[in-house]
């Protein structure tokens, strides 16, 4: 294999290609949009966790559905209730804790919620 030029066809098939790939938007996302993660990354998970904002509804809805399935884990002793319930219980106390504290320093709840 020689280390010189490439021929001119060559060189020329060479440069119509790269310019197709240059043209390849979607290509050119999946090339530059991903990056190599090694892990979760905090400051991101942070950031999710900040934005968070919770409805009246949603959060009514989840301890409806939390009781229950406490409720049901304390009656029948399965342990899918129980452990459905001690997944969802934190999520619905977390929750209603931004929501709590967003309807305090507006003043109260919205219309709306």
């Amino acid at each position: 294999m020689s280390l010189g030029r490439l021929p001119e066809h060559e060189q020329h098939i060479l440069d119509e290609i790269e310019r197709s790939l240059r043209r390849d938007r979607h290509l050119n996302r999946l090339l530059t949009g991903r990056r190599a993660r090694r892990g979760p990354d905090p400051k991101r998970f942070a950031a999710r966790v900040a934005r968070c904002d919770p409805r009246g509804r949603t959060v009514a809805l989840l301890a409806v559905f939390s009781v229950a399935l406490m409720v049901t884990g304390l009656v029948t002793s399965a342990p899918w209730a129980i452990w459905t319930f001690a997944a969802v219980w934190p999520v619905v106390v977390f929750l209603g804790f931004r929501l709590l504290s967003r309807w305090s320093g507006n003043g109260g709840p919205p219309e709306g919620s």
